[in-house]
């Protein structure tokens, strides 16, 4: 039996994007987000990661400044990261599965770094990652983790949209 075709509104069938409505930059943090994986369980540093990931299929598609910074910033600074992310965990960050770990890192990074992405997008970006390579309620958590640290990485931007909500 055949899987009924997929919609051609830039979706699959799990309500994922499909490849050719991605952007440059949602690719990078694809393709960061599996060289994040490799530092958190292979502990792989990223000198090794970095070539690898080049020569994955598609990544002449992505943004590959973003991606730099992404890998390279975020395993830099996993500390720095994960001091912030514990701070709204409910549990131990043994218990947080590497790809949630990793794509909150990548949120993380971007809303302390990237003040040229807007937070909400960042946010979305994340959740998008962690809906299609995460568990099946992965990206309710870290819909929950970055969005408890926004007002905090980005308090103007984050009281600005408040102050638009309340005015509406």
């Amino acid at each position: 039996m055949r899987p009924p075709p997929q919609s051609r509104k830039g979706l699959t069938s799990t309500g994922a994007r499909k490849a050719g409505s991605k952007s440059d930059r949602s690719r990078a943090r694809e393709f960061a987000l599996q060289g994040l994986y490799q530092s958190l369980v292979g502990r792989n540093p990223a000198s090794e990661i970095d070539p690898f990931t080049r020569e994955l299929s598609g990544f002449n598609k992505a943004n590959s400044v973003h991606f730099d910074a992404l890998l390279h910033g975020c395993i830099a600074n996993a500390a720095d990261l994960d001091a912030l992310i514990i701070t709204k965990l409910d549990r131990p960050m043994a218990e947080i599965s590497p790809i949630e770990h990793a794509v909150m890192w990548i949120g993380v990074y971007e809303m302390q770094h990237c003040p040229d992405v807007p937070w909400r997008v960042v946010l979305n970006e994340c959740i998008e990652l962690a809906k299609e390579f995460g568990g099946t309620d992965g990206h309710k958590y870290v819909n929950g983790v970055l969005n408890g640290l926004a007002p905090q990485l980005r308090a103007l931007e984050v009281s600005a949209d408040e102050r638009k909500k309340a005015a509406a």
